[in-house]
């Protein structure tokens, strides 16, 4: 048990879409009217054949072109400051969407009801937030810049022992009795940032990323690739449950395809690498005391899949294997796999 004491910000947000809003003056009404997007995200490592660490994760999203949103001139502004900031051209499209999310975290045995000091913490984090994205032209690459904001609570009223064990009894397997171990109820807040850019190498795509996240959940930075190869590739790759993760594709208005071929696919391979300064779920609660473990600084992600689009749906499916996260007194923790999955409805 340590004792924490870190500032902490506790961040508000409102965002409302309001498609069908008067439009500026000088507004396109056509983007206005385009560029939906709905996306669920399921992260899980029942099909890894564990149930450990980062065990479940869930989350859901709607986008619109910035238009539709409220203050989006000044949104616009400040997105194209920061592209100016990186030496980048003015946007030529501007994204905002809002989410709601839960992630799951289960020492190794799920099956122990009393504490389990050498291994990771129980944990579960609900939240919602905000996300806008603007494209744009760095140099002669396509390149997006996301930035996320992330408000919820960790601890009990985070719903994780009741997702976890409503789920166990559904697929009938043993359900997880050490809940009441848990990280305490906390307020938590996560503000990301993620610059990504494309580039062709003859039939080939490589997608580097770089990022930052900060706040009382995590603190990080972060960098990585992906390579992908197929036919009709647009966005910037496939997406999972991430800070930062370029969640609104908005590719369905521009390409439609016949419901039953798909009119996109390609397969990728990925590496993201981060260097993290802070973990709740293994550092524990910032203003009590908690189970904690001792976190390791580096840790990184490697990931393959498919992704495809028929029409306005698209289809992913990643495999992800992250490196050991933390160490005890007694064991280390070790690799961890899991899928991630994504379906997007654009439109």
């Amino acid at each position: 048990m340590r004792k924490r004491r870190l500032p902490a910000l506790l961040l508000s947000f409102a965002m409302t879409a309001a498609a069908g809003a008067e439009p500026d003056a000088d507004a396109d009404t056509s983007k206005q009217k385009k560029g939906a997007e709905f996306q669920f995200f399921l992260d899980n490592d029942r099909w890894a054949k564990s149930d450990r660490y980062y065990t479940n994760g869930l989350k859901l999203g709607f986008g619109v072109n910035i238009d539709n949103v409220p203050a989006h001139r000044a949104t616009r502004e400040a997105l194209d400051r920061l592209g100016a900031g990186l030496g980048c051209g003015y946007a030529s499209d501007h994204k905002a969407g809002v989410f709601i999310g839960q992630n799951i975290y289960t020492p190794r045995d799920i099956e122990i009801a009393s504490p389990q000091p050498f291994d990771r913490p129980w944990a579960a984090w609900l939240y919602g937030g905000i996300v806008l994205q603007a494209l744009r032209t760095c140099g002669n690459r396509d390149a997006l810049d996301t930035v996320e904001l992330d408000v919820g609570v960790v601890g009990p009223i985070a719903l994780g022992e009741e997702v976890q064990n409503v789920w166990h009894r559904f697929i009938h397997v043993p359900e997880a009795k050490g809940w009441a171990n848990q990280i305490r109820n906390e307020p938590a807040f996560l503000l990301s940032y993620l610059h990504k850019e494309k580039q062709k190498l003859g039939s080939f795509e490589v997608i580097p990323h770089v990022g930052v996240a900060a706040g009382t959940v995590m603190t990080f930075v972060r960098t990585g690739a992906l390579v992908r190869v197929g036919k009709h590739m647009s966005g910037f790759g496939p997406d999972r449950i991430e800070p930062g993760g370029a969640m609104l594709q908005n590719v369905g208005p521009r390409k439609t395809c016949d419901a039953w071929w798909p009119c996109e696919a390609y397969v990728f391979a990925g590496a993201d690498a981060r260097i993290v300064f802070w973990n709740i779920f293994l550092d524990g609660t910032v203003f009590r005391d908690s189970p904690s473990v001792d976190r390791k600084p580096f840790v990184y992600d490697l990931s393959f899949g498919l992704s495809m689009r028929f029409r306005y749906a698209r289809f992913t499916v990643s495999r992800v294997t992250r490196s050991e996260e933390f160490t005890s007194t007694l064991r280390g923790g070790g690799k961890q796999t899991f899928h991630s999955f994504n379906i997007g409805i654009e439109y």
